[in-house]
C-alpha cells in the first residue's frame, strides 16, 4: 500500500508549495524574518517600528460562500474574502495587520484550483499590507468529497498600547458608514436558499447588473485596512465596527460603552441592488435583512469631527455616508426610518 493509493499525494502538495512561494514573497513587509518552508514563521516587531506593542489576533473563514464558489467554479476571489474577514476585525481595534496564515483542506489536491485560491489570499494580503508567512494544506479523503474544499485564516496585528480602540465614544458623536462591495462573506446560507427559490442558475444573467448571477454574488469582501488606519493615525477615529454576521445592530453594539445608544437613520446611505433583489426574491423582512446582511455598510465608524473624517476617507477611496449619531441611552442600536429595499 502507498499513501497516494490512500488518496494523499505528497508530490502535489510539494508542487503547490513551490507554486505559491512567489505569491508569498510578493506580500513581504518590514518585520518578516525568513520565508515559506520552515516549521514556523518569525516576525520582528521592533523591525516593524513598534515601541510598546500589543498583539491582536483573529481567525475566521468564508462560510458557505465557498459552496457558491465551488458550484460556480469561481475560485479566484474567496482568498481575498478570507483575508478581509480577519484583517477587518483587526483594524477596528486600532491594530495594523502584520502577517497572515491560511488553512486549506480538500479531499484530493487540485494544484491549479488551490493556486487560484491562494493567489486570492496573496492579493488580499497586499491590500491589507500584511505578509503571507505560511499555512497548511491538508488532503483528507473521507472527510471532504469531490472538488469540495474548506478555508480558514489567521491574522496577527499590533497596535501601540496607548492607541487601542474603542475609546471616548460619547453623546454627540457621529456614526459614519463605509460602503460595502456587496454581500461580503456573511449570510450565504440564506443567499443560496433565495437563489434556489428564484429558479436561476449561477451562470444566468445577473438580474441587477452585467455578468452572471454567480459572479455578482462572488464579489469579494472589501478590505478597509488602509483607510481606517489612516483615519486612526490622524486622530479622528473613536471606534469602528466591522459589519459581518449580526449586521449593523449586532456589530455596532459591540463598541458602545455603557450609557449610550447609536441611532441609525434608514435611507441615509444607498443600498446596493443585490440586497433589494435578495429581499424581494426571498420575501425577507427588513429586520431580518439588517440582522443577516451588511445592507451596504461594510464598516461603521464613530467620530466627533465628521467633515474632516469624511474628507480623509473619500480621499482614501471610500464611499462614506453619515448614517447616525450617538445619544445618551441604554447601550442599544436603534434604526429610525426604513431601508430603501
Amino acid at each position: 500500500m502507498t499513501y497516494a493509493a490512500a488518496g494523499v499525494d505528497i508530490e502535489a502538495g510539494d508542487a503547490l508549495v513551490e507554486r505559491i512561494k512567489p505569491l508569498a514573497r510578493a506580500t513581504t513587509r518590514a518585520g518578516v524574518m525568513g520565508g515559506i518552508g520552515g516549521f514556523g514563521a518569525l516576525f520582528d516587531l521592533k523591525a516593524a517600528g513598534f515601541r510598546d506593542p500589543v498583539l491582536v489576533s483573529t481567525t475566521d473563514g468564508v462560510g458557505t460562500k465557498l459552496r457558491l464558489a465551488i458550484d460556480a467554479g469561481l475560485h479566484g476571489t474567496v482568498g481575498q474574502d478570507l483575508v478581509a474577514m480577519c484583517v477587518n476585525d483587526l483594524v477596528v481595534q486600532g491594530a495594523q495587520p502584520l502577517f497572515f496564515l491560511d488553512y486549506f483542506a480538500t479531499a484530493a489536491l487540485d494544484v491549479a484550483q488551490a493556486a487560484q485560491v491562494i493567489a486570492g489570499i496573496a492579493d488580499g494580503c497586499k491590500l491589507a499590507g500584511c505578509a503571507l508567512v505560511g499555512g497548511e494544506t491538508a488532503e483528507m479523503p473521507g472527510i471532504y468529497h469531490g472538488g469540495d474544499y474548506d478555508l480558514a485564516g489567521f491574522a496577527v496585528g499590533a497596535a501601540e498600547r496607548d492607541t487601542l480602540l474603542p475609546r471616548g465614544v460619547a453623546p454627540g458623536d457621529v456614526v459614519l458608514g463605509l460602503g460595502s462591495s456587496g454581500v461580503h462573506s456573511n449570510g450565504y446560507s440564506l443567499v443560496r436558499r433565495i437563489v434556489a427559490a428564484s429558479g436561476l442558475a449561477l451562470d444566468a444573467p445577473c438580474p441587477w447588473g452585467g455578468g452572471s448571477l454567480g459572479a455578482a454574488l462572488m464579489e469579494p469582501t472589501r478590505i478597509y485596512v488602509a483607510s481606517v488606519l489612516a483615519l486612526h493615525k490622524a486622530g479622528l477615529l473613536k471606534a469602528a465596527a466591522h459589519i459581518t454576521g449580526g449586521g449593523l445592530p449586532g456589530n455596532l453594539l459591540r463598541v458602545l460603552p455603557e450609557g449610550v445608544d447609536a441611532v441609525i437613520q434608514g435611507g441615509s446611505w444607498p443600498v446596493p441592488p443585490v440586497f433589494s433583489w435578495l429581499a424581494r426574491t426571498g420575501n425577507v423582512e427588513q429586520a431580518e435583512m439588517l440582522r443577516v446582511f451588511n445592507c451596504g455598510v461594510g464598516m461603521a465608524l464613530v467620530v466627533s469631527d465628521a467633515p474632516a473624517a469624511m474628507a480623509l476617507l473619500r480621499e482614501a477611496g471610500e464611499a462614506v455616508f453619515e448614517i447616525g449619531r450617538i445619544t445618551a441611552g441604554q447601550g442599544e442600536v436603534r434604526l429610525e426610518g426604513a431601508l430603501p429595499l
